[in-house]
């Protein structure tokens, strides 16, 4: 099928209206906090509205692009809003609108300091998210790409003491190191095919262009940093140790925009540079793959022994992420599906977790799962919405998990690589085994002090949004295409990446 293309700057538009916010929160740092929060959700509703507003014309087939400059000769400022591109930038989008509300009752129900600082780096990350989900080119993915990592540091520092500042530390040696491994093998990518535009099934004549040895240590380099944005093992320290930042933070880094990016990029990799033919011929993708099983596992065994409710969340989101890189690398059209559909689904049910575990926090002061014992009779929804989305992790019927990773399922048979249908029961029991204690604590087990009792609920601001994202996991479990069709772009765009591979039909 031949894209309709349609030059218009939006895609931009989408990308500066968070920055311009960044730009009016920061001069609001002496001003009554309404202002600084009124800044932060308009622009999360305009970035939104925009977003929104191309959707119909890329399920449709279309694609809004716009070249802002020419960064070198042949190589564009390029955002263009494929069907992949266009499922990150509206479940990301949207996901920023609840983030904002549910910030503004952390922010103040813990009261914390340097917010602003907070809410002007939060739409500066916003912003590099975006343009990741929409680049039209490497070199453009890049810059987003470092954008989000510089951006995210004070967000992981933001204590500003000790821990948090060694944090911040790691996290920037982890990230920059990988993202000049990244940026080599862009070049090497443009230096072999004069190109570094993405195109559905890989770029034209990548594979005549080099012996298969460099085209597998290109691959590498290329998804590396992808991989350690990711949290994939043995390259997530970083993302435990960045537990110290608040929840909110933890929230963007598992659900909205860093992580994600990370799985996203090896996606774009994977099917918008090399192509799944040429994968297959080269074998560069199995070893992504084994290694994306393993840390399933792993992380998944390591989590069980976590009594800090975050550091638990943690592992999980390095295990659950990693079943993107998994869906990807095993190259089937419905594995891919699978991958992208994940991206939403993780996000929607891993952000509700985090959410109650602020929730919790900010309530009652309490980190650890083991202090949590009775809280579900004061805390009924917050822990209500907690087992959801627990249960959704896990893969259970008629919340979104399921579809995901049926797919995945679904395309490692389609490869006939049952082994990986084998990881992901695995997993999903170990999910039960590290979740489910956690409601069970909360709503059947007695707290011997009785200190719950003085507590309610969580504050409304952060109640709904909760709320508001466990519904919606279980509306995406029975409806995926509810809202902005992000099932069907999955689909779409898996189908544009697979079209002629050798055994890639439906």
């Amino acid at each position: 099928m031949t894209e309709t293309v349609i030059v218009s700057i939006r895609p931009f538009l989408a990308v500066g209206i968070s920055l311009l916010a960044a730009f009016l929160i920061m001069l609001s740092d002496k001003a009554n906090p309404n202002v600084r929060e009124a800044w932060t959700l308009l622009a999360a509703f305009g970035k939104f509205a925009i977003i929104a507003s191309m959707m119909p014309f890329v399920w449709q087939g279309g694609v809004y692009e716009y070249t802002l400059f020419n960064i070198v000769e042949g190589i564009g400022f390029t955002l263009r809003t494929d069907a992949c591109g266009m499922l990150f930038a509206g479940l990301s989008s949207f996901l920023w609108i609840l983030t904002s509300f549910y910030s503004i009752g952390y922010m103040r129900g813990h009261h914390e300091k340097n917010q602003t600082g907070y809410f002007a780096a939060f739409a500066v990350c916003m912003s590099a998210a975006m343009g990741i989900a929409m680049a039209g080119n490497l070199v453009t993915l890049f810059i987003f790409f470092e954008i989000l990592t510089v951006a995210t540091y004070p967000l992981v520092a933001h204590k500003r003491n000790e821990e948090a500042t060694f944090s911040g530390r790691k996290y920037l040696i982890y990230t920059l190191t990988s993202g000049q491994l990244f940026l080599a093998g862009i070049v090497f990518i443009y230096l072999f095919t004069g190109t570094t535009e993405f195109n559905a099934g890989g770029i034209a004549g990548l594979g005549e262009a080099a012996p298969v040895w460099v085209l597998q240590i290109m691959f590498f380099m290329l998804c590396l940093g992808g991989m350690i944005k990711a949290g994939m093992m043995p390259f997530h320290g970083w993302l435990v140790s960045a537990m110290v930042a608040p929840t909110p933070v933890s929230a963007l880094l598992h659900a909205v925009a860093v992580v994600k990016a990370g799985a996203f990029v090896v996606l774009r990799i994977v099917g918008y540079v090399y192509g799944p033919q040429l994968l297959l011929e080269i074998h560069a993708a199995d070893w992504l793959a084994y290694l994306a099983a393993f840390t399933i596992v792993t992380s998944s065994l390591i989590a069980m022994k976590q009594d800090n409710l975050k550091r638990r969340l943690a592992f999980s989101t390095v295990g659950q992420l990693s079943y993107v890189v998994l869906g990807t690398c095993i190259l089937a059209p419905y594995s891919l599906v699978g991958a992208m559909f994940h991206i939403v689904a993780h996000a929607v049910m891993k952000i509700t977790l985090f959410f109650c575990a602020g929730a919790i926090y900010v309530t009652t002061h309490k980190e650890n799962i083991s202090d949590m014992k009775g809280i579900g009779k004061q805390m009924p929804f917050t822990m209500t919405a907690f087992t959801i989305a627990s249960l959704g992790i896990a893969g259970m019927p008629f919340i979104v998990g399921l579809i995901s990773k049926f797919h995945i399922a679904a395309g490692a048979l389609q490869m006939d690589e049952p082994i990986y249908v084998v990881v992901l029961i695995i997993s999903a029991l170990l999910s039960l085994s590290y979740l489910m204690p956690v409601s069970f604590n909360a709503f059947f087990k007695e707290n011997e002090k009785g200190d719950f009792q003085k507590y309610g609920e969580a504050r409304k601001d952060m109640l709904i949004p909760l709320c508001t994202t466990a519904v919606l996991a279980i509306i995406l479990g029975i409806a995926p295409n509810f809202g902005l069709n992000l099932f069907d772009l999955a689909k779409t765009a898996a189908e544009s990446i697979t079209q002629g591979m050798i055994g890639g039909g439906w």
